[in-house]
């Protein structure tokens, strides 16, 4: 253990346990409950847990068929802090820790099945040219009374209140608790709005780099549903299984600066340069096999369709909504991309992995974009994401664009979950799928 860590809780004075958590292939966290005493060595590679614990399905069991249960004797791999580092819990009773860890096969040798890894691959390619991803993402959500013991009545009335007032001040002990939870967690959080839903909510998280743009957002998932619970309510980031608001989406925004500090997709001009057109090409390009990792469960499908704010058809443009793939107004030097097809359920990092990844290959095959599209997109005759998680899982499955920023035992791993999970989710009732998502998603 080196000097810098060897005393890293004496950061969290009076601790008395420490949790270790990986997010797994649908983002949920694997990891255990020590207590504080036990808990300094985790510098020194020495918690363990099975590589098949990132690949189980989103009921938490393992895959039938998977390669890494009695195939390989269900072997360990390595757990080792990431650079986020530990935060504080504010939503557990007593002082509690929790370290952010990545799975590793031994050291130097990190597992292709745990997400974090995809996404710091796609980065290294970026750093490989100099170039360094900024990004920040905004989050939906919706808060449900969990007061009623049937999930299909809690409190899911048909309606909207766009930017409503009335709902912020009906929520505001939680948001207040929210916002001094992400100050003691270090997560950049910025604006509270009421969104198209009735209890719906989005917060924007400041932009940074882009790994720990990623780190903030699986964190503050974690933290909104932990936080409901003690306000005896249930959060959840899964779209409902009715309702013209049914739809939660995530967006993530990005740039590239250069060594200089330099935004590449800056040109002096409202139109970018031809570094971002042609990332803007390789997103589309993409974003069809992408599917499974943008809309990744069975209720994902509610908010994919046309006219429910949330985009349907493979476009981009300036200053437009309705499209996939936005660019902002703004100063040049803040020139950005902002990719709003995610719904509010994907895992943070495979997202990240699938937006840099789709738009580093553009840039890379030199991918010129379509015309920018004008108007209402759900007008215009498009090309189209998957329609439903069958396609999308097979589309996945056979992409080529998908290996060249996805690991084939990732592709391999997360196709064999997903198909499971599409098999017993189909023997389910709608008010089971809900009650299922809404505890986990």
């Amino acid at each position: 253990m080196s000097d810098e860590h060897k005393n890293w809780l004496d950061d969290f004075p009076g601790t008395k346990a420490v949790w270790t958590a990986v997010p797994d292939l649908n983002g949920q966290a694997r990891g255990k409950r020590m207590p504080a005493t036990k808990a300094r060595s985790l510098y020194n590679a020495a918690a363990k847990m099975p590589l098949s614990a990132l690949s189980v399905d989103i009921h938490g069991d393992d895959i039938e068929d998977s390669p890494l249960v009695f195939e390989s004797g269900d072997q360990d791999g390595f757990l080792r802090p990431t650079a986020r580092g530990a935060v504080p819990m504010p939503w557990v009773k007593g002082q509690s820790v929790l370290m952010p860890m990545t799975m590793e096969h031994g050291p130097g040798n990190p597992f292709n099945g745990d997400p974090q890894n995809a996404l710091h691959r796609v980065l290294e390619r970026y750093a490989a040219r100099d170039w360094h991803v900024q990004a920040a993402t905004e989050l939906e959500f919706y808060l449900i009374e969990d007061d009623d013991p049937n999930p299909m009545a809690r409190r899911m009335r048909v309606g909207g209140d766009i930017l409503g007032l009335k709902s912020l001040e009906a929520y505001d002990g939680f948001l207040t608790d929210l916002y001094g939870a992400c100050v003691k967690m270090g997560i950049p959080a910025e604006t509270a709005t009421s969104e198209s839903g009735l209890g719906q909510f989005e917060v924007t998280l400041t932009h940074g780099p882009a790994h720990r743009a990623a780190d903030n957002t699986w964190l503050f998932k974690m933290l909104v549903k932990g936080l409901a619970q003690r306000h005896n309510m249930v959060a959840t980031f899964m779209a409902k299984p009715y309702g013209q608001d049914a739809g939660t989406g995530m967006h993530m925004h990005f740039s590239v600066l250069d060594g200089t500090g330099r935004n590449v997709f800056d040109d002096g001009t409202t139109s970018g340069t031809e570094v971002m057109r042609h990332a803007v090409g390789g997103c589309l390009a993409t974003m069809g096999d992408a599917t499974l990792i943008f809309a990744p469960h069975s209720n994902s499908y509610r908010r994919l369709v046309p006219g429910a704010h949330a985009p349907t058809g493979i476009c981009w443009g300036y200053e437009n909504r309705t499209v996939a793939v936005r660019i902002p107004d703004g100063p040049g030097a803040a020139r950005r991309i902002e990719h709003r097809v995610a719904g509010g359920d994907v895992n943070p990092y495979l997202f990240f992995t699938a937006v840099l990844g789709g738009a580093l290959l553009g840039v890379e095959d030199a991918i010129e974009p379509p015309a920018p599209l004008d108007g209402n997109a759900y007008d215009e005759d498009l090309p189209s994401l998957a329609p439903d998680w069958p396609s999308a899982i097979d589309r996945f499955e056979h992409s080529e664009s998908m290996k060249r920023f996805f690991h084939t035992e990732l592709v391999d791993l997360l196709v064999r979950t997903k198909r499971q999970e599409q098999r017993r989710v189909s023997e389910m009732t709608v008010d089971e799928r809900w009650e299922l998502y809404l505890d986990r998603v």
